[in-house]
């Protein structure tokens, strides 16, 4: 049985009714392989994951989890909507990748492993769940000593709010309407004042800037809309 305290059943059911569209590159999720290039450059810039064991915390369909399989490292992908995780599952098997995909979350995970991971992935989550330091905590506890935890989420600012919301699901229609909510975006302080509390160090904090026409994506400018964050423990 999954935790459910920081679940939001709504977000849950509104990925599950889209898992079938996870790896349509003109689809709902087409932002998320845009941006997927960018994602994986900022881990294996600070990172040489071949042969690490890591785990992607809400993989979705697996999007990311694949392309981290795919660079050698021994990993494991959870989600709590078991629609996306048989659509990942599948795809792996179909590109006969090794990826170990669980329906669960962070919270219930973390109640049976302690300093199991070297690296820990947690991309476009933290904005849709109702408690986000519940996940840090989580994370902190299943990360190895030294370890890893990266995260990118959306900056609460008034740009943000219009490319990510204004933008990008009612002019430029790149996501579905009522993905996001502004209240739940996270300015970088705050993030990296709840990984402190964990004694988690920053180590590389970088924006990631999307092109919506070209779609095109870098790890270059002010981290005011999406940005992605390196942490390291040092428990």
């Amino acid at each position: 049985m999954i935790e459910l305290e920081n679940i939001d059943l709504n977000e849950i059911e509104k990925f599950s009714s889209r898992a079938k569209n996870w790896w349509d590159l003109e689809g709902e999720f087409k932002t998320l392989h845009d941006i997927n290039s960018a994602r994986l450059n900022f881990i294996i810039r600070n990172i040489k994951i071949r042969g690490l064991h890591v785990l992607d915390i809400g993989c979705g369909g697996g999007i990311l989890t694949e392309s981290i399989a795919n660079q050698g490292a021994i990993i494991t992908g959870i989600d709590a909507s078991k629609e996306s995780i048989s659509v990942a599952s599948k795809h792996a098997n179909e590109n006969n990748l090794e990826i170990n995909y669980l329906v669960s979350n962070a919270e219930e995970l973390s109640k049976n492993i302690t300093n199991k991971f070297d690296v820990i992935t947690c991309m476009e989550l933290l904005e849709h769940v109702p408690n986000p330091l519940s996940i840090i905590k989580a994370a902190d506890k299943m990360i190895k000593p030294g370890g890893h935890i990266i995260f990118s989420t959306i900056n609460r600012s008034i740009k943000a709010y219009a490319l990510a919301i204004l933008a990008g699901e009612y002019i430029l229609n790149l996501i579905p309407k009522g993905t996001h909510q502004y209240e739940k975006f996270i300015k970088p302080s705050e993030l990296i004042s709840w990984c402190s509390q964990y004694k988690l160090k920053v180590n590389d904090l970088s924006a990631i800037k999307y092109n919506s026409i070209l779609r095109t994506c870098s790890l270059s400018g002010a981290p005011d809309v999406n940005y992605i964050l390196d942490v390291i423990s040092n428990d």
